[in-house]
């Protein structure tokens, strides 16, 4: 439903997605941790106000856009079909692509279209719940491959709906499939589609604690500490783990994360990297643990850099600037965590409301945007003191529908997908 501006940008960023400041070419941006470049973003609108356009969709979706240059590419259902969908800058359709038969959601906040698609500005790559994984032209949407995971690898036993998106290392297209019974990695050439490796993930967790919905991070190998040429970090199943672009082996595994063995502990929010940490939002928005990178084998005892048992994120993402971890709750308390240490450094507690917080915080232009379910927005400032206390909210929005995409920022101009609509905010 996953981020230059931070310091250790070459850490976090592989020559495989090369994407420009302006794009946005998966569902965490340009540097995978929620941060987006531009000025100008306006910081009031509505259903009335500082709407460029909105394009009502022909189907149900849950995914956040990926852009490229002119190109928007927004997957969705057409008629009981996984649909793509591609529109220029200024919302006009460019061209529609139907995949075969779709799986409709089983939560009343999700979709068969929830994971999101990821494109390298010559390509697109989109997934869907009922396995298919397709490799469209992104001039064109022609069909380059198309490949099915659950018919050949087997069904999905998620108790409920997909929420993983596909990443791009340098040669491959890489799907995590983590649920009860076989749990995998697997990577397809992103030119064939034909299968370069798949790696088993069964690690231990009990009954619902094996299925997660979070999204892998790429990141660019550190050779200081031992690491390949390009690494995968996935989280969940109780278990962070890191692997070998390459092959799929695994480096390294950190367990802990549900000590009391909690049947329930599924994972929706996805890891993000701050500096050498991966960050782990775990336990149902119950904790937080930052793991020290490189090492081998079991490395659980060693390299946990911190936790907190006092703040988490369920379903949203935390994004990372400037040594900072921007967690925002699922009930819109929104925290700035100093990346080394874990400590706290500012906090804001938003208005409390029956609607719960799913989308992703995105920080751009010295802000911090959340945004609610039901579609209302709030514009947080950037806090540039180390220890800023509480910070304002200086700005807000709604569009007065259900949103659980997160919000996409390019070049001055912000794109709310919501399940029925795909709105463009900015100034005239």
């Amino acid at each position: 439903m996953r981020l230059a501006v931070f310091g250790c940008l070459l850490v976090t960023v592989v020559a495989a997605n090369a994407s420009r400041g302006d794009d946005w070419p998966n569902w965490r941006g340009p540097a995978l941790d929620g941060t987006a470049g531009g000025t100008g973003y306006v910081a009031e609108w509505s259903p009335d106000t500082h709407v460029l356009w909105k394009v009502p969709l022909p189907g149900l979706g849950a995914s956040t856009p990926a852009v490229w240059g002119d190109r928007v590419v927004v997957t969705c259902t057409i008629d009981g079909q996984d649909a793509a969908i591609c529109l220029d800058r200024a919302g006009k359709e460019l061209w529609r692509k139907t995949l075969g038969k779709a799986r409709d959601g089983k939560h009343k906040k999700a979709t068969g279209a929830n994971s999101s698609p990821v494109t390298d500005g010559e390509r697109a790559w989109v997934y869907f719940k009922s396995g298919e994984l397709a490799c469209l032209d992104l001039a064109s949407g022609a069909e380059r491959w198309r490949t099915n995971l659950q018919e050949r690898f087997g069904e999905d036993t998620l108790w409920w709906d997909l929420g993983t998106s596909p990443v791009l290392t340098t040669r491959a297209v890489v799907v995590a499939v983590m649920q009860t019974g076989p749990s995998y990695l697997a990577a397809f050439d992103r030119e064939s589609g034909d299968l370069l490796w798949k790696h088993d993930r069964d690690v231990p967790a009990p009954s619902e604690a094996a299925q997660s919905y979070s999204t892998p991070i790429v990141a660019a190998g550190d050779a200081a500490k031992g690491e390949p040429a390009e690494v995968l970090f996935v989280l969940g199943a109780d278990h962070v783990t890191a692997h070998d672009g390459a092959d799929g082996r695994e480096l390294w595994r950190v367990g802990g994360l549900n000590p009391e063995a909690n049947g329930f502990f599924r994972s929706i929010a996805s890891p993000v990297l701050a500096g050498d940490l991966v960050i782990a939002p775990y336990a149902r928005g119950g904790t937080i643990t930052a793991i020290r990178r490189g090492g081998s084998g079991d490395v659980t005892t060693s390299h946990v850099a911190w936790t907190r048992k006092d703040i988490g994120a369920d379903v949203p993402t935390p994004a990372v600037r400037d040594g900072r971890i921007v967690v925002c709750t699922d009930k819109g308390v929104v925290e700035g965590l100093d990346a080394a240490t874990g400590a706290t450094a500012w906090r804001k507690e938003l208005p409390k409301n029956r609607n719960a917080y799913s989308a992703s915080p995105v920080i751009v232009d010295g802000r911090v945007i959340v945004v609610r379910e039901d579609g209302a927005a709030s514009v947080l400032a950037w806090p540039e003191a180390a220890a800023a206390g509480e910070v304002a909210v200086v700005g807000g929005g709604s569009v007065d529908e259900m949103t659980v995409a997160t919000p996409v920022c390019v070049d001055g101009r912000m794109l709310l997908r919501t399940h029925d609509s795909l709105w463009c905010i900015g100034a005239k």
